[in-house]
């Protein structure tokens, strides 16, 4: 972290601070996490900045219990004055909360010891003119890919840096600095009066990571143009493969509905699901949470819980849950070191890649843009407008627009054929494109 900023020595400090205050006022237990960011953004349309943003944020959230009684505050200023009527303020909530037989910190045996560095910050030396340079480099290798191209929703280029501290009054403390850069381009095409539109971005924690910025600008170019001259299809039933990039919304759900806020709530597709197979042979994911420079990586969770790799589906089978302390009590089971949500999910992926998925499905819908949350925890009922391409004879034929594309996750965690291996590693969830057996295609 750059000069004038808390450091996290600094961090500790005030965490320690924290915690003696709370039980000086009668706390049973406490819980603080505090952290510090700064960042820029900027973004350029048709080779014009169009927006400049840097932020440097604080911040200070508290948990006390007063028995089974629980009370949060939290705040910005990192004052000791502010710090201690924070705590207060949280104290007094817990006075007069309900009491609930669940509420209490995370057992003091599943507290992280382990504290490897996952390499998960590097800092990116870089000034708003070469930002700015590098913003227009890419909007133009989009712009240039046609004369097809004829408008842009801008390029940008951020770069963030934060460091955060979580401790409680199991004596547990722990924290590391983080960073996180991306690059982003969107443009337009017309062609006949009609226009399309399309990105691409990169996001890592390490510069070095990132695709170059031409690249970024030629793949939202290729993609745009690739729209052009979109179509409606015919109401009918056939195999889909949703490109990797959508395809963790898949994962996404999947996940939602073995975890515990959703689990002991009777709100999941998937309840009672722990051992049993509820997805076809291809779905193998594991969790990951010491993968280096991973987006979700950590060796505790939001709780200071130990973070474990395990293999959360196996050729289909469910074999854990995603639980915090509250809902694994409310289960009758054990923290899994989820508080906060899942870590890293790598999908285990074949041998095939893209174009290969498509010669195999033959003949059906390649998505590649979805539109709407339209999926039912409970009942796992799924219907998206979508967007895409037609494949007609193991090859692309032309592009698709205004359709809806629907099934019921059950259904579709079986009927999931191949996962190519064109993986797709922006973000948390990493997966290649998966091809689906049948959905209801329908035009909208």
């Amino acid at each position: 972290m750059k000069k004038n900023q808390f450091d996290l020595e600094q961090l500790k400090k005030i965490a320690d601070h924290t915690l003696h205050y709370a039980k000086s006022i009668g706390a049973t237990a406490s819980e603080v996490e505090l952290s510090y960011g700064t960042g820029k953004n900027i973004s350029v349309r048709l080779g014009e900045l169009e927006t400049l943003e840097i932020n440097r944020d604080k911040g200070f959230s508290v948990t006390l219990y007063n028995g089974q009684r629980k009370g949060s505050s939290s705040s910005s200023d990192l004052s000791m004055q502010s710090i201690e009527d924070t705590v207060e303020a949280a104290f007094n909530i817990a006075r007069y909360t309900a009491p609930d037989p669940f509420f209490d910190l995370a057992d003091k045996n599943l507290m992280a010891t382990n504290m490897q560095d996952l390499d998960l910050y590097n800092a990116w030396d870089i000034s708003i003119d070469h930002m700015i340079d590098l913003a227009k480099t890419c909007e133009a290798s989009a712009l240039g890919i046609s004369q097809k191209i004829t408008n842009s929703e801008g390029a940008s280029i951020s770069s963030s840096e934060g460091i955060f501290i979580y401790a409680n009054s199991h004596g547990f403390m722990g924290g590391y600095p983080t960073s996180r850069h991306s690059i982003g381009c969107s443009v337009i095409a017309e062609e006949k009066s009609m226009m399309q539109r399309d990105y691409w971005y990169s996001s890592a924690r390490h510069v070095e990571d990132l695709e170059s910025v031409e690249s970024v600008g030629k793949l939202a170019g290729t993609r745009t143009l690739s729209r052009l001259g979109a179509k409606k299809i015919q109401t009918c039933h056939a195999p889909v493969i949703f490109e990797a990039p959508i395809a963790t919304g898949l994962i996404s759900s999947l996940i939602s509905a073995i975890s515990g806020g959703n689990l002991y709530r009777q709100s999941s597709f998937l309840l009672n699901s722990l051992g049993e197979k509820v997805a076809s042979d291809q779905l193998t994911i594991e969790e990951d949470p010491f993968l280096l420079r991973g987006d979700a990586s950590s060796m505790f969770d939001d709780e200071g819980v130990a973070t474990n790799s395990r293999l959360l589906v196996d050729q289909g089978t469910i074999n854990g849950y995603l639980l915090s302390s509250y809902t694994a009590r409310k289960l009758g089971m054990q923290s899994t070191g989820n508080a906060g949500g899942a870590h890293n999910l790598i999908v285990k992926t074949g041998n095939q890649n893209l174009k290969d998925l498509i010669k195999q499905m033959h003949k059906g819908l390649f998505v590649t843009e979805l539109l709407g949350h339209g999926i039912n925890m409970v009942t796992g009922d799924y219907s998206r407008g979508a967007a895409g391409f037609w494949v007609e004879d193991g090859v692309i034929a032309y592009p698709v627009e205004e359709i809806t594309i629907a099934g019921n996750m059950r259904d579709m965690l079986k009927q999931i054929l191949a996962i190519g291996n064109d993986v797709y590693r922006n973000g948390s969830k990493h997966t290649g494109s998966i091809l689906l057996e049948s959905m209801s295609i329908a035009s909208s």
